[in-house]
């Protein structure tokens, strides 16, 4: 097969901030991408959700522009936006290449001097947005709540992974805006930064502007790394009962961490069993027998160890014992004989797929700038690309099957049904209940 490379150069700042450059020059647009290596992981029990709050932060203005980030980006031609998950921070713009000076003096002031614009006011102001977005994303809407159950069952509450990005509820209430400002400092600065620059700019210029608006700034404390590990020795069943119309199961098992051994193997078995009108069970469940809506299935690669969750919501009037014993049967059937060669020959073509899709684009989610510091932060090698396509060329029928037998095991899971109120019944047997919040 022809080698799949993302091109690049790399220098690190005096200050510690890594600087990646890729040149790309057939668009007249330049992406800025910003990514600190903090996350929801960071954070410590019953003091959760300050990461996602500087999400919002962030946007809302730094000491030599104290006021939101969107307008002056936007009137320049300019797409931007951040997200945060357990592992990571990112921020992003793509802006038309004579607007490169704005973006880059932007994310070095929010990076260097948003201290001094955080006011109380702001700061409680997005605090009652975040709730908001809770409230919204999870509360409120149908199933929301199935994660939060998930995520708590499988890890203890020492462990980083046991909350939502989002955080609780009663933590966000309880910040304290002193609270705010030394998570800030602990984890925003160029240390703890990677800062990648693609399309089209020449590499040593965009060296130079990073160094002219970054290299002033304070490197800050390297922050310690995060370790921990979980496991799970039995089934657990859980059942919630929620605002639903149908009654839906989860299924959760612990998995290999991003880019280790077995990693890309259960991606390729979720897409297997889950993912296309073509899968096991998609076929099986829902197109042959009409037990469910719908089903999906995915690795949730993470840091410090992974997991994957399989999902599927019963069709009116069937019932999720006879959907579990269906799916248990399939991923029986697949730890037993494996995939089919046309099975692995349609999972490596998707794989191969996501990764020409990422190459389509300098910026955004996933776009070059993105992934070239996923790489940097993850693994320290903005060049792992090739090593990172090579993780699902060189899996096997034989690597799945090994993969789904070691980490699919029935005595090792949890499972979740979300049903009705009222309708407690409809839950697999022997599921205690349990509750969201």
């Amino acid at each position: 097969m022809d080698p799949i490379d993302l091109p690049f150069a790399k220098r690190t700042l005096d200050n510690g901030l890594d600087v990646l450059v890729h040149e790309d020059h057939h668009v007249p647009i330049v992406a800025v991408n910003v990514w600190y290596h903090v996350g929801s992981k960071n954070e410590v029990f019953g003091r959760t959700g300050f990461a996602h709050l500087f999400e919002h932060l962030m946007f809302e203005g730094s000491e030599h522009h104290n006021s939101g980030y969107f307008p002056p980006l936007q009137q320049a031609g300019a797409l931007l936006n951040g997200s945060t998950n357990t592992d990571r921070t990112n921020y992003w713009e793509v802006v038309p290449t004579s607007a490169v000076d704005l973006a880059l003096w932007m994310e070095s002031d929010r990076m260097g001097y948003l201290l001094p614009a955080l006011t109380k006011q702001r700061f409680e102001t997005q605090r009652d947005v975040v709730l908001n977005e809770r409230r919204q994303n999870y509360e409120n809407r149908p199933y929301g709540l199935g994660m939060m159950v998930m995520s708590a069952a499988l890890y203890p509450s020492d462990h980083p992974y046991h909350w939502m990005t989002i955080g609780a509820a009663d933590d966000i209430r309880a910040m304290q805006l002193e609270d705010v400002q030394s998570f800030f400092r602990t984890y925003y600065h160029p240390s703890n930064a990677s800062l990648a620059i693609g399309g089209d700019i020449e590499a040593e210029r965009a060296f130079d502007l990073a160094e002219q608006y970054f290299g002033e700034l304070s490197p800050g404390p390297r922050p310690a790394r995060v370790t921990a590990a979980a496991s799970l020795t039995r089934e657990s069943r859980l059942v919630l009962e929620d605002r639903v119309e149908m009654p839906r199961v989860y299924m959760a098992w612990h998995s290999p961490a991003m880019f280790s051994e077995g990693d890309a193997d259960m991606d390729l078995a979720a897409d297997l069993l889950a993912n296309g009108k073509t899968s096991r069970l998609y076929r099986t469940l829902v197109y042959e027998r009409r037990l469910a809506l719908d089903v999906s299935a995915y690795q949730s690669s993470r840091e410090l160890g992974s997991f994957f969750l399989l999902a599927a919501t019963a069709a009116p009037d069937q019932s999720l014992t006879d959907i579990a014993a269906l799916i248990d049967t399939e991923i029986q059937a697949l730890a037993d004989k494996g995939p089919s060669s046309s099975e692995m020959e349609r999972a490596a073509a998707q794989a191969e797929a996501h990764f020409m899709y990422r190459l389509q684009t300098v910026g955004g989610f996933g776009g070059k700038s993105d992934q070239l510091n996923a790489y940097n932060v993850f693994t320290g090698n903005p060049g792992f690309f090739p090593t990172d396509v090579a993780r699902y060329r060189d899996a096997t029928a034989e690597t799945v099957r090994a993969a789904v037998a070691q980490y699919l095991a029935f005595d090792r899971r949890v499972l979740l049904s979300i049903v009705p109120r009222g309708q407690a019944a409809l839950a697999l047997p022997g599921s205690e209940p349990v509750a969201a919040s």
